[in-house]
């Protein structure tokens, strides 16, 4: 009976080091397309969220990086791409994260001008509930485009909540937790650019070099 056992155990064994070892190669073979197609999709809503023809650089090449974890919900620094026009910063989009989503953390990029309005925003990531918390997706719900326009400033902040909370944006019907934790990241993350967005372009260029300590 032991010897069934210990039998068993070393093909379940083989068995998982085998699985393991699969699991290592695929990662390894397809790591570089994923993190290829992560980049295209990345330029592809940040073309969206900072208009051409509002500057003339390319912001996947202007990224610095921001770390306030009260202010970004995580831990980790997160990038902030800056567009200038002849030199001159016109606007910027900027990693924020919503640590309080129903279903974990939303990651979400926001662009905005240097007069605080915003251009854009989309979500890069979310494990919300599929058919009610997944609204916060462009290719889902167009609510993120009631962003696109608005003005912030801290005097309005309070305008910056889910319509239930008495602010002017609209919930959604079963999930109010989502767009409350997205619209909480959103006006924190906007509020913080007020009064900092002006020395993020005076900081160093240096996504390139985090990314390279991978």
């Amino acid at each position: 009976m032991s010897r069934t056992m210990l039998k068993n155990g070393l093909l379940l064994a083989l068995f998982a080091l085998i699985c393991t070892a699969l699991v290592a190669v695929v990662n390894s073979q397809t790591k570089d397309k994923i993190k290829a197609q992560e980049q295209l999709q990345l330029q592809k809503i940040l073309h969206q969220i900072v208009p051409d023809d509002i500057h003339d650089n390319e912001l996947s090449e202007h990224c610095t990086l921001v770390h306030d974890p009260a202010v970004f919900g995580t831990d980790d620094a997160l990038p902030a791409y800056l567009a200038t026009r002849d030199g001159k910063p016109v606007a910027l989009a900027i990693e924020t994260q919503a640590p309080d989503g129903y279903n974990g953390a939303i990651r979400l990029i926001i662009g905005v001008d240097m007069q605080g309005k915003v251009l854009g925003i989309r979500t890069l990531s979310h494990q919300e509930t599929p058919g009610l918390g997944d609204k916060i997706e462009l290719t889902k719900s167009p609510w993120v485009l009631a962003f696109t326009g608005k003005p912030y400033s801290q005097e309005e902040d309070e305008n910056w909540q889910v319509k239930k909370d008495g602010g002017e944006f609209d919930q959604f019907t079963g999930a109010t937790i989502t767009p409350r934790a997205y619209l909480k990241a959103t006006r924190t993350t906007l509020a913080w650019l007020e009064t900092n967005r002006e020395s993020l372009f005076r900081q160093a260029l240096h996504c390139d070099e985090e990314k390279g300590h991978e």
